[in-house]
Parts: C-alpha cells; sequence; structure tokens
C-alpha cells in the first residue's frame, strides 16, 4: 500500500484511521514571532496545541493533517513536538499562503516559478526546515483578492512539484467569489490530476450549483470549517452536506474544522467570543449527530473522515 509522510516518518495509507484533513495545532504570526519572541509564550500554545489534539483523539481520530505552512507560522519542530507528546499521526505540509493572499517575500517575487517549485520538492524529497521530516502534501492559497500575479506562481509551482513528486494539493479557496474554479482552471492547464487536489473551504457556501459546477472538474471538497459561523452558520453548513450526500457525493467531501488550537491572530478572549464552537471536536459533538438525523448514513460519515483522506494522500 502507498505511504504517507508524518513527523515520525511514513506509515502505509491503510494505518491512517479516522482522520482530520484540515486542522491546525497552532497558528502563528511568523514574523511576530521571529522579530518579537518575547510576546509569545511557547508552552502556553503547546499547552493548548496538545490539549485540543488530545480531545480529538478521544473521539478516535487518529491523523491529524496539518496545512501550517509559510505564512502560517509552520514550525516542523513544533509540530514533531507536539504529536510526539500525543501520539498522533501528524501529517505535514509545504507550501506558502501568501502575506494577505496576495504577495510573496522579495527572494521568490524576483525568482521565477520553477525555483519556487525546486525549494518545494526539497521539502517533500529531503526534508522540512533542515530536519528529514518530509512533506505529505502542498498548500497555496486564493483566496477573495483573486489570482494576483503571486499567488499564479504559488499555484503553478505547486503543480509542478505534484507533477515531479506525484504529492497531492490543497488549495484554500473562497467560494463566494468563485474562487474554486478558478484554481482548477490553473491547475488543468498545469496537467494536475483533479483526484489528487482538495479545494478547501468548499462548505463555506451553500451554493449548490458553485459546488457541484467544482465537483464536475474532478477535485476532493473540503467541508472543513465547521464552527465558523461567522463565515456560514454550522445548520447551512449542515444542509449543505446532506444535500450533496443525497445526490451521491460522499465520496468527494472531506470533514473538518479548520480549528487553530494555539492561535495568536487575534486575542484568545476575542477568538473564543467570535467563534466559541471553533475546536478539533465540534464535528463530533455537534456536527455528525445532526447529520445523521437528516439521513447521512454511518458509510457514508465513514467515507468522508477515512476513506477520502486516504484516497486524497495516497491516489
Amino acid at each position: 500500500m502507498a505511504q504517507v509522510q508524518t513527523t515520525a516518518g511514513p506509515i502505509d495509507a491503510g494505518e491512517m484511521g479516522l482522520t482530520l484533513v484540515h486542522e491546525h495545532p497552532r497558528t502563528r504570526s511568523e514574523v511576530v514571532a521571529a522579530n518579537f519572541p518575547h510576546l509569545v509564550d511557547e508552552e502556553h500554545e503547546f499547552e493548548q496545541s496538545c490539549e485540543q489534539v488530545r480531545a480529538a483523539m478521544g473521539h478516535g481520530v487518529k491523523t491529524i493533517c496539518d496545512p501550517a505552512v509559510m505564512d502560517l507560522g509552520r514550525d516542523i519542530r513544533y509540530s514533531q513536538r507536539v504529536a510526539e507528546a500525543t501520539g498522533v499521526q501528524l501529517v505535514p505540509a509545504t507550501g506558502v499562503y501568501g502575506s494577505h493572499y496576495t504577495f510573496l517575500p522579495h527572494h521568490f517575487q524576483t525568482r521565477d516559478v520553477d525555483y519556487l517549485a525546486e525549494a518545494l520538492v526539497h521539502d517533500l524529497e529531503e526534508g522540512i526546515q533542515d530536519t528529514e521530516i518530509r512533506a505529505a502534501f502542498l498548500k497555496c492559497a486564493v483566496d477573495e483578492p483573486g489570482i494576483t500575479p503571486d499567488m499564479d506562481k504559488v499555484l503553478r509551482a505547486c503543480a509542478r512539484a505534484h507533477a515531479r513528486t506525484g504529492a497531492p494539493i490543497m488549495a484554500h479557496s473562497h467560494p463566494a467569489s468563485g474562487r474554486g474554479l478558478e484554481i482548477m482552471d490553473v491547475l488543468d492547464e498545469e496537467g494536475v490530476d483533479p483526484a489528487r487536489v482538495q479545494v478547501a473551504h468548499t462548505g463555506d457556501t451553500d451554493d449548490l450549483d458553485y459546488i457541484e459546477r467544482l465537483l464536475e472538474r474532478g477535485p476532493y471538497i473540503g467541508m472543513d470549517r465547521y464552527g465558523l459561523d461567522i463565515i456560514l452558520p454550522t445548520e447551512k453548513r449542515n444542509a449543505t452536506v446532506v444535500a450533496l450526500a443525497e445526490r451521491g457525493h460522499a465520496d468527494r467531501m472531506l470533514l473538518g474544522q479548520d480549528a487553530c488550537a494555539a492561535f495568536d491572530w487575534y486575542p484568545e478572549e476575542m477568538k473564543a467570543a467570535m467563534a466559541p464552537d471553533w475546536h478539533m471536536t465540534f464535528i463530533f459533538e455537534s456536527v455528525l449527530p445532526s447529520l445523521r438525523e437528516a439521513g447521512v448514513s454511518d458509510e457514508q460519515v465513514t467515507t468522508m473522515l477515512e476513506e477520502n483522506p486516504r484516497r486524497w494522500l495516497a491516489g
């Protein structure tokens, strides 16, 4: 069976088990942490990370995919420490989020697409941040600002790294502005196999016409921001998943929360007020019971939380 890279080394894809495909043990403003370390409480963040990971594992989760990449504060040694402390199988990524979904650092702005692709390939084949821990997937992002020249470079670099290594791609999207379709246009131009693409955050809309047009393009879709009711309420997210399952699309959906256990973008009290249900166990405690009551079968739940993550990652 194909293997999947984790912070502890490769595992057989069949060992993934129950998988949260889009969660963040920590998200931080990396330039702040690098320049003003006195503003960072590393041990408090570590406790927050481990607490949420252990809570998810209490619901049977064995594997968590962590899409932390450049601009999200990726620190592979920290990720390894969380995995070792909790026992979770933590699947790391490489890629670029983009400053405000718009800009690359000057270092990459002044070099071509293939230079960036080579950097991503290094993480996939050699190791991340001077370790032997290899990335398992690629991450890119296109949000409301659209495919700027820099974000086009990231998309194409991920596509070319995928072509060289076979690694799957996760693409952050903004469905309200149709970005998932635009992402697929670029990836199609680069010859990416759509079955190895996951268009994240598709569940931020209940526009079934848009979602089915995206599904026709062949990717997996992330219904992966449960708990962020400030974007779309849980009830509408559930109704969308139920409708798509009824239409035969359970084999393309991936469930999750995109939860950031330790998160320095906002003061903790502000985060708690804005999104009190935004954590790594919300789907188990509140969402799955509602989906099952609405007619989603246990088989479909297993497909979305076990089979689809394995197929996306391992092919």
